[in-house]
């Protein structure tokens, strides 16, 4: 955000006017118009965001009991004006001190809003299903209010260093330093005319009921008072209308799965039900419950949050502790959520202490284990592991290299697409593939490339093709990484057929492809290494080629040459790799070459020949024009001989 009205020498404790960053403004207006149909969401973001300020209170009292200031008694109260048409919405948990409403009032406004509106496609219905994914946060409240006011005070902080916030949700908001005697937040809501429901006492606690009931803070509304005297006797009472029990700590005999599904949404600020979760109680030596959901669907940025803070909320005794324990999830399975509630951890357990804690390692290890069980669960339904696959399967992936531990139980859950199908969809298994092996075949084929494509139509799988040896396309940018790492599953090897050399005689029975009358003289191959000079290691006949020309093929140890690229483009220093070229000692083209005895001619054509099998490779071309010019050369000698 950006100060645009306020003089330099102007005070915190005078009202200033500030202007939102466009980008923020451009997502509230989206939000107003894509989210109407879905409008009670902002109680949901309201109390969620109390909730979270009470746990945060909870567990800095642990190491600083004033700051509860003699109210330790934790509450989110909500109260209407109907006079005035204003709802209220209050608790006394940490609240916020300026700088903190400056920064953090809005998750809108903090979390990479440009990145997030990339991600926007102009299709009203996709673009609201993104602002789930984004999560809407506190701006929520501007789907139902004509203007907004925030009342905060730290917890800690004296009473004059309370803090007013105002906007209504347009291009400004104005911030001023107020007295307020209580700590806390007060969210006072100028309802539209057209949003006057949100007044009523029924239908306000039937959506706590139906978003928040689970919440462990309890949420009051005042009594109905009754009538005449009783009702002076009787004065504002406030009455609990949430259930005020943490979810989890419940058996799960007692759960309804509308309360898991409510829970999710609370934890990730999710539109969409989870696709799975699972709920589990441990005791004995060590005691602890976890509450795991995997998402139906990847957020905007899954891809871009190996550096941030992701992981499970953790609780020690039904006391927040953090809400990104990254100590309990490795990498590779940031995309669950959910709660572990330990009984043994201390309760002033830190970030730090984590670190070298034993029992949060088995801790850990458990969540794991139960995490890829989930994910197991799902594969039993097709159309539900497709969705999750498509997902979360290259983040899934990354723990064939992280989780060596955990490797024979990630592998099965892998998906790929193959030479088997003819469509795109990353639908076939390990076991499918071994089931489907052919007799003397010990060996598990792939293929990594930029593109499905790329991969579906590499010259490499000619020879595979031919004989039915099924051979797995592999096109997502850690594939190559992976595979690195990835040697073998259950017993049998991985071959890349684009790496090394390639022999199938154990499993056609026939002897080598290429045999001795049909293949160039060695000093052919001898003079188009001569012609190609330091482009190529070596220059020799291919066994995998049947159709093509030519194809470029590196050793078995080296790095894909399009995984080279990406690198390079990064920035990174990549070792140089020189690949063989391959010649199909059957093809027209290549018999065209050794029958050439004009030296010019002849380089001509190995610069075509090897210029093919960049393309074919998906490289870039030294000198695409030259390639040109070379070809409708021999276009037109070919015409006019």
């Amino acid at each position: 955000m950006s100060e645009t009205s306020a003089a330099e020498n102007t005070t915190n404790t005078q009202s200033q006017t500030h202007a939102f960053q466009a980008e923020t403004r451009q997502v509230l207006r989206l939000m107003i118009h894509s989210l109407y149909s879905n409008k009670e969401i902002f109680l949901r973001e309201l109390i969620s965001n109390a909730s979270d300020a009470c746990d945060r209170l909870r567990f800095q009292a642990l190491k600083d009991e004033s700051l509860y200031q003699g109210d330790s008694e934790l509450k989110i109260e909500i109260e209407t004006d109907e006079d005035n048409g204003v709802l209220v919405l209050r608790d006394n948990g940490i609240g916020m001190s300026r700088d903190e409403v400056l920064e953090n009032i809005g998750t809108i406004a903090r979390s990479g809003t440009r990145a997030f509106l990339e991600q926007l496609s102009g299709d009203e219905a996709a673009d609201s299903n993104l602002i789930g994914q984004f999560g809407v946060g506190f701006y929520s409240v501007f789907i139902v209010a004509d203007e907004v006011e925030l009342i905060t005070r730290k917890a800690g902080a004296r009473a004059s260093e309370a803090v007013r916030w105002v906007s209504d949700g347009g291009g400004e908001f104005t911030i001023e330093a107020v007295e307020r005697g209580a700590r806390g937040t007060e969210v006072r809501i100028k309802l539209k005319e057209a949003e006057k429901e949100f007044l009523s006492r029924w239908r306000l606690e039937s959506l706590v009921n139906q978003y928040s009931d689970h919440i462990g803070i309890p949420i009051r509304m005042q009594k109905q008072a009754g009538d005449g005297e009783d009702a002076e006797k009787e004065g504002a009472q406030w009455e609990t209308v949430n259930q005020a029990s943490a979810l989890w700590t419940l058996p799960k005999s007692e759960v309804e799965d509308d309360a898991y599904k409510s829970f999710y949404k609370h934890v990730s600020h999710d539109f969409e039900d989870p696709l799975a979760w699972t709920h589990n109680r441990v005791e004995g030596t060590q005691s602890y419950t976890t509450l795991l959901f995997v998402p139906s669907h990847a957020p905007y940025d899954l891809q871009l949050q190996r550096d941030e803070r992701t992981g499970l909320r953790l609780y020690v005794r039904r006391v927040f502790i953090m809400d990104a324990a990254q100590q309990l999830l490795p990498h590779y399975l940031r995309f669950v959520r959910g709660v572990v509630d330990s009984d043994d951890l201390p309760l002033n357990v830190s970030r730090e202490l984590l670190q070298e804690n034993e029992l949060l390692g088995k801790i850990r290890s458990a969540v794991v284990r139960r995490s890829l069980d989930l994910v197991a669960s799902l594969a039993d339904d097709a159309e539900k592991y497709a969705q999750f696959w498509g997902a979360f399967g290259p983040v899934l992936k990354e723990g064939i290299v992280e989780d060596m531990s955990n490797r024979e139980r990630i592998a099965p859950l892998l998906r790929f697409a193959s030479s088997h199908n003819e469509g795109r969809e990353q639908n076939v298994s390990l076991a499918d593939y071994i089931s489907r092996m052919k007799d003397g075949q010990d060996t598990i084929y792939y293929i990594t490339a930029e593109s499905h494509r790329a991969a579906a139509g590499s010259p490499q799988l000619e020879i595979f093709r031919r004989h039915g040896i099924e051979v797995l396309l592999m096109s997502d940018r850690i594939d190559e990484w992976m595979m690195g790492y990835f040697h073998e599953h259950e017993g049998k090897k991985f071959q890349s057929v684009a790496k090394g050399d390639v022999d199938l005689a154990a499993i056609t029975g026939d002897s080598a492809e290429d045999s001795a009358q049909d293949s160039p003289a060695s000093e052919v191959l001898e003079r188009v290494q001569k012609a190609l000079g330091e482009r190529v290691k070596e220059v020799r006949n291919s066994r995998r080629l049947t159709d093509s020309a030519s194809c470029l093929v590196i050793e078995d140890q080296q790095m894909a040459l399009h995984m080279q690229r990406l690198l390079e483009q990064a920035g990174q220093e990549v070792p140089e790799v020189r690949p063989a070229l391959e010649l199909n000692p059957s093809h027209p083209l290549v018999q065209r070459l050794a029958a050439e005895e004009d030296e010019a001619a002849f380089e001509k054509l190995s610069q075509l020949v090897y210029g093919q099998a960049v393309l074919a490779e998906g490289g870039q071309l030294e000198d695409p024009a030259g390639f040109v010019r070379n070809i409708n050369e021999f276009l037109f000698a070919a015409k006019t001989s």
